[in-house]
């Protein structure tokens, strides 16, 4: 294998490339970017960059004096594999031919209906993105947060600690009922009753009106209620970006289908980060994992599986982490709260926020979480660990 070419420039890709050299492969190493940025962090665009309290500089990726001998050609969009997946074709009509192929294109924020071109609403998952809705937030006033998910939750305590009026809007009953299960999601959730952001769910969203400014003026409910809104931001989810592969060959649901190793149907092809449907030994199924420890680590599997052509040991990768930091609070999970018939809080009180919650199918625990509780957490995580491997 003499070229190599990373189809996406954020964390997963650069993790591919970082794994790539560090196996000793010396060959041509190409990253394709569709942004015109070198790789950046995005956890804190919701939160430290959103508030102003870090500089751009502040999310760079690479380490100073960092050289991976690659070609970057950033602003360059991929448009589809070459023929016999040898390749990437450009949207600028460029071809980039190599023998093997690492897909990183991760994933695009899910937009309101009708909303396009309308000023003050906002999606969150770039840098230009949060550049924009910083700008906005700047100006105060109401902020109304459709989703209240991970990503919308900070979006609202960044608001909040700015001196926004903020609203939160989540069709389910409960948020984060679906990572954390209901239980647990209304715990968290209460964080925002706990500084006075409303919170209203169990309602949709119809659509936005704008002002005679052009600018975005409420947002409708689907029962027909209408929210005053200075800015709006949509944080309902974000879906893969694998539109450029519909005629590859490879197996495409939620994204990239592959193997526990990050190996696809193509020979010679692996997926990584957000864009990548791992089959997960843990559930029996293929899921992608949004998270930045799994586009930080997982990639060196997948490399070591592509440079090795699958002969390389396979390891059960480590129960899925991430965390959030809402209202001053530093939450954390890991694992996998579907798997859960039962959930106990082992130490502290959900009242006070400082929760460790462990959840268990039978006897066995398959996750847990943890609410300004690092130490204990940290605990269960590598017991999670030790008992995936």
């Amino acid at each position: 294998m003499r070229a190599v070419v990373v189809v996406g420039a954020s964390l997963a890709g650069l993790s591919a490339a970082r794994a790539l050299r560090a196996r000793g492969y010396d060959g041509r190493l190409v990253i394709v970017g569709d942004e015109r940025h070198r790789p950046y962090d995005r956890p804190p665009l919701s939160k430290e960059f959103l508030a102003g309290d870090v500089g751009e500089d502040a999310l760079v990726l690479e380490a100073d004096g960092e050289d991976l001998g690659a070609e970057w050609l950033l602003g360059a969009r991929a448009a589809a594999l070459a023929p016999g997946a040898r390749g990437v074709r450009l949207a600028d009509g460029r071809t980039v031919a190599a023998d093997g192929v690492v897909v990183a294109t991760g994933a695009v924020a899910r937009t309101l209906p009708g909303t396009a071109g309308l000023a003050g609403v906002h999606t969150l998952r770039t840098l230009d993105d949060a550049r924009a809705l910083r700008a906005d937030l700047a100006r105060g006033g109401r902020l109304v947060v459709i989703g209240g998910g991970f990503i919308g939750a900070e979006v609202a305590s960044t608001a909040y600690a700015l001196g926004l009026d903020v609203t939160v809007v989540e069709v389910a009953p409960t948020p984060l009922s679906g990572p954390l299960g209901a239980e647990m999601g209304g715990v968290v959730s209460g964080l925002h009753a706990d500084h006075g952001v409303r919170l209203l769910c169990g309602t949709g969203v119809r659509g936005a009106e704008a002002g005679g400014d052009g600018r975005v003026a409420a947002v409708v409910l689907a029962d027909g209620r209408r929210l005053p809104a200075d800015t709006v931001v949509v944080g309902v989810g974000a879906r893969p970006c694998t539109d450029w592969l519909a005629d590859s060959g490879l197996e495409l649901g939620d994204g990239v289908v592959c193997g526990a190793d990050g190996r696809t149907a193509l020979p010679g092809v692996i997926a990584v980060g957000d864009c990548a449907a791992w089959y997960d030994p843990a559930t029996g199924g293929h899921r992608r994992v949004e998270h930045w420890t799994g586009a930080l680590e997982r990639p060196a599997a997948a490399v070591a599986a592509l440079l090795s052509g699958g002969a390389a040991e396979q390891r059960a990768p480590r129960p899925p982490y991430f965390w959030s930091d809402q209202y001053g609070v530093r939450i954390q999970f890991a694992g996998h709260a579907a798997g859960a018939d039962s959930v106990t809080v082992e130490d502290g009180t959900p009242g006070e926020r400082d929760v460790l919650a462990v959840y268990r199918r039978g006897e066995t625990p398959v996750a847990v979480l943890g609410m300004n509780q690092p130490r204990l957490f940290t605990r269960w995580r590598k017991r999670l660990a030790a008992a995936a491997s």
